[in-house]
């Protein structure tokens, strides 16, 4: 039989072949894949996200930590720092995903631990896709994306040699965040302290994520960090 494109909702098309990793690599690549929703291909399934994205249980969280994440890293001259529809690419554990928030650091460029694809144009710093593995990769949990953050992902990336997994919840009473570094044994989660700090190895530093509430009764958040 023949193989069928598949429909994702009303609005989005999945072409025939598209569950081959290549074939959807080379899709996202296409000026026909869309520019809206979240589209992971997780070891042999694609898990489409057209959920909108919760203001104050992700978006705030979201730029809180990019925020802070870029002056300890880019501001450093240490690396760079993606958000939003940045794609990674692992042939070795069949991924390809768009995490909340990546960084890259210029040693691992250097050294090859990632790549940079260009586009099909070829020009001059423009890329479309990081192909290995970043340095730290975080996940900001929500109602639509829960079993694929804490229990799909996590192993993928382990397999793709992500050295830092941070995964944040923000939807409830307290704020769940967790630091995971990679280890012989796959990701082991860092201890964290009465105060709530926990160590990242990737920036020789101690974070923890806190919130609080502003005058309009809305979440506000903040990555601290010390030495």
């Amino acid at each position: 039989m023949p193989a069928r494109s598949a429909t994702v909702e009303e609005s989005l098309v999945l072409p025939a072949g598209v569950s081959d990793f290549d074939r959807f690599r080379r899709w996202t690549w296409e000026p026909s894949f869309p520019e809206r929703g979240r589209i992971d291909y997780l070891a042999g399934t694609i898990e489409v996200d057209l959920s909108p994205e919760d203001l104050y249980a992700h978006g705030m969280v979201k730029t809180a930590m990019t925020a802070r994440l870029y002056s300890l890293l880019v501001d450093s001259g240490r690396g760079c720092l993606f958000s939003d529809s940045t794609r990674i690419v692992s042939p070795a554990a069949r991924l390809s995903v768009e995490p909340d928030i990546v960084a890259v650091l210029w040693d691992s460029l250097r050294q090859e631990r990632i790549r940079e694809i260009p586009g099909a144009k070829q020009r001059e710093d423009r890329f479309i896709e990081l192909e290995g593995a970043p340095d730290l990769v975080v996940e900001i949990v929500s109602d639509s994306s829960e079993r694929k953050d804490l229990k799909r992902l996590p192993s993928l990336y382990a397999a793709a040699g992500i050295p830092e997994l941070w995964i944040a919840d923000c939807r409830g009473a307290e704020v769940a965040f967790a630091v995971h570094v990679f280890g012989p044994k796959g990701y082991e989660r860092q201890s964290t302290d009465v105060e709530g700090w926990r160590l990242s190895p990737l920036l020789g530093r101690r974070v923890r994520l806190v919130r609080w509430r502003n005058e309009l009764n809305r979440w506000v958040y903040d990555l601290e960090s010390r030495a």
